[in-house]
């Protein structure tokens, strides 16, 4: 079941805590993708420096601006993308970046999607663990996604709610931001293999 848009209309610092445990889902007519949501970053509008939508609302950042519930993909570093999720209430600007997810269901198609021999992978975390990677396992691009309604299950890509439960949750630093670097405002289930970064964030 996909979660409800009233579930993004609210602070996300609080729906990154209950976004952790939720699963990532690509469905299409030959293909199903899914992967339980293990690290999320939260951030806000103006008063966050390490936003996109810091500067104000531009064509490019427009989803984060509302309504909740929508999908904001951007290109970074030249070589990969990031899936976000708009949140707070329509012209408020928020959102959550996906860090990492476990792959549960098409591990197979995420490995291909990546370029990589699942056969001849050492470490499973290694497809899913890190924004790009997660958005290159899934298919997921700027063009293809971006503004996508993410609480529809009619949608190809959504986040449903299979009933797990995340026993602890750590809250951290962001990483990789030089701006309000020192909130801690990125979540993860604690000891969970595929969450991104150094050992001693996870």
């Amino acid at each position: 079941m996909a979660l409800p848009r009233e579930f993004y209309d609210r602070d996300p610092r609080r729906i990154c805590r209950e976004l952790l445990g939720k699963v990532l889902v690509r469905n299409e007519p030959r293909q199903y993708l899914a992967g339980r949501i293990v690290e999320v970053e939260a951030y806000f509008g103006k008063s966050d420096g390490a936003a996109h939508s810091f500067a104000g609302r531009t064509a490019r950042n427009a989803v984060l601006f509302g309504p909740p519930g929508y999908a904001y993909v951007y290109f970074i570093y030249g070589n990969h993308y990031c899936l976000n999720v708009s949140c707070l209430p329509d012209g408020v600007a928020g959102g959550i970046l996906f860090r990492a997810v476990e792959p549960l269901v098409g591990i197979e198609a995420m490995s291909k999607s990546r370029g990589l021999d699942l056969n001849g992978m050492r470490n499973l975390r290694d497809l899913t663990s890190g924004p790009g990677r997660l958005a290159e396992a899934f298919g997921i691009t700027r063009e293809r996604d971006n503004g996508k309604d993410l609480a529809s299950a009619e949608s190809d890509l959504f986040i449903a709610d299979d009933g797990f439960r995340v026993k602890k949750i750590i809250a951290t630093p962001r990483i990789g931001v030089t701006k309000a670097a020192e909130r801690p405002w990125r979540y993860v289930i604690a000891g969970n293999t595929f969450v991104s970064g150094p050992k001693n964030l996870r």
